[in-house]
């Protein structure tokens, strides 16, 4: 394998975890020198507390559906075996990392280090400075369908955001699609092949003195040639 990204995203109890709130879904995206490689990782969890009503609007996790779901210290060593070393994509990563670094701590583990971070929103805004750059508008910008995402969902939001950081990057040959739930890469386009121009080869010469008279009897009938402004 070469270069391997996460793409990966978390539904939590509130905005922080300081707060005590919890992460409450983990969904994760794995991508091989930016191509899906069809893995992925997805965990509900047990907050072991209540779901305030605002963050049951955003996502529609319930504490009745949470209560028999794993706890995060349960799901801790598969969660870190999946993203292994990779780089971590995540839209504005720093709330993703804060939560997951507070569960980490919970449990006496060490945080994920930030040199692991990539953050597409941060990407977007030096991208498109001025512009929209939530998930939802990167996803029009992008023109990736967008019809499934009636509630946040991490595993959902994290293969849309697979698309958008495929995008971000400068394109790809191969396209993340959401089908049945799962991360699958499809080909999207046949490839034109272009004949790259031949470079010529370079050789040694001498001008003759009428092709030198040539030239220069050119330049000198030039009603003042641009070179003379830098002179």
């Amino acid at each position: 394998m070469g270069r391997l990204d996460v793409v990966f995203d978390t539904e939590t109890t509130g905005v922080d975890p300081e707060e005590g709130h919890r992460v409450v879904e983990i969904g994760c995206v794995e991508l091989d020198n930016l191509i899906p490689t069809g893995r992925t990782y997805h965990t509900y969890l047990n907050p072991e507390r209540d779901m305030p009503i605002g963050a049951y609007q955003v996502h529609n996790l319930s504490a009745e559906f949470l209560s028999d779901k794993p706890l995060f210290a349960t799901i801790a060593d598969d969660f870190l075996a999946f993203i292994g070393d990779a780089n971590l994509v995540a839209h504005n990563a720093d709330f993703d990392f804060k939560f997951i670094n507070t569960e980490l701590d919970n449990i006496g583990r060490p945080p994920l280090p930030q040199n692991r971070k990539v953050d597409t929103w941060r990407l977007a805004k030096r991208l498109y400075p001025g512009q929209a750059s939530s998930l939802d508008a990167l996803c029009r910008r992008f023109e990736i369908d967008l019809s499934a995402r009636t509630k946040h969902g991490a595993l959902l939001d994290a293969e849309l955001l697979a698309e958008v950081y495929l995008n971000l990057k400068g394109g790809r040959q191969n396209r993340l699609e959401l089908m049945t739930g799962r991360a699958k890469t499809v080909d999207t386009a046949d490839l034109v092949s272009r004949n790259r121009a031949v470079p010529v080869a370079a050789r040694d010469y001498d001008i003759t003195d009428e092709e030198e008279a040539v030239h220069a009897a050119f330049i000198s009938g030039m009603n003042a040639p641009i070179w003379e402004k830098f002179q």
